[in-house]
C-alpha cells in the first residue's frame, strides 16, 4: 500500500535503502594499484640478475608503496562505507600477492631461506582459507599481535630487498626472526580463536538460537 503513514497501519515505516559503494571507489582503487604492482616488484626485483642495488632499491620501493596503500585502502573503506564484495575478495589477494612474490623472490636470489617462506606462505593462506571455513558463524578480528606480525614482515622483507651490509645486514636477520615468532605465535592463536567460534556457532544452530550464524 502506497501513501498511507505507517501510524496509520500500525506497522513501521520501511527503512531507508543502504546504499551500495559502487565498484570504483578509492579504495578498490589502490586494491587494484596494489595487485598492479606485483609484476612490477618481480621485474624490478629480478632485473640484471638480481643483485644491482639500484635496482633492489626501485623493487624496494615499489614493495613500500604497496604496503602503505594496505594501510590506507582498508581504514578508506571502512571510514566511508567504501567496503564492497570486491574489496572482501582483493584485498587480501593484493596482501598475499606481494608479500608471496617478495619472499619467493628472495629465497631464489639465495638471500632468504626457503623454510621461511614457507612458514609466511602456508601461515597467511592457512589463515586466509580458515576465515573463509568459519565466515557463516562469525568474523575473527584482526588482533594486535597480527597487526604487529604484519608489521615485522613488511620490515623485515623491504631490509632484505635493500642490498645492506654490515650492522644493518645483521639487524635485518633480527628483525626476521621476530616476524617469523609472531607469524607463527599469531597464527595459532588465530586457529584457537577459529575452532572456538565454530564450536559456539554450531551449538548455538543446534540449540535454535536466534542469530547464531550471524555472531
Amino acid at each position: 500500500m502506497t501513501g498511507v503513514p505507517a501510524s496509520a497501519t500500525g506497522g513501521h515505516a520501511p527503512a531507508a535503502a543502504v546504499r551500495q559503494a559502487g565498484l570504483w571507489n578509492i579504495a578498490n582503487i589502490l586494491t587494484m594499484a596494489r595487485l598492479l604492482l606485483v609484476p612490477g616488484f618481480v621485474l624490478l626485483m629480478l632485473h640484471n640478475g638480481g643483485y644491482d642495488p639500484a635496482w633492489r632499491s626501485f623493487a624496494w620501493a615499489a614493495f613500500a608503496i604497496a604496503m602503505i596503500t594496505d594501510l590506507f585502502d582498508g581504514h578508506l573503506a571502512r571510514t566511508y562505507n567504501l567496503v564492497t564484495d570486491f574489496g572482501k575478495i582483493a584485498d587480501p589477494i593484493a596482501d598475499k600477492a606481494i608479500m608471496g612474490a617478495a619472499l619467493i623472490c628472495l629465497s631464489a636470489l639465495g638471500d632468504l631461506w626457503w623454510w621461511v617462506t614457507g612458514v609466511i606462505l602456508f601461515r597467511e593462506i592457512g589463515i586466509t582459507l580458515m576465515r573463509f571455513w568459519v565466515i557463516k558463524h562469525g568474523v575473527i578480528p584482526a588482533s594486535r599481535g597480527g597487526k604487529m606480525k604484519t608489521l615485522a614482515q613488511g620490515v623485515a622483507v623491504g631490509m632484505y630487498i635493500l642490498a645492506l651490509t654490515g650492522a644493518l645486514a645483521t639487524a635485518r636477520f633480527w628483525v626476521m626472526a621476530v616476524a617469523v615468532v609472531l607469524t607463527v605465535a599469531t597464527g595459532l592463536d588465530y586457529v584457537k580463536q577459529a575452532v572456538v567460534l565454530r564450536r559456539a556457532g554450531r551449538a548455538a544452530a543446534g540449540t535454535g538460537t536466534p542469530g547464531a550464524a550471524s555472531r
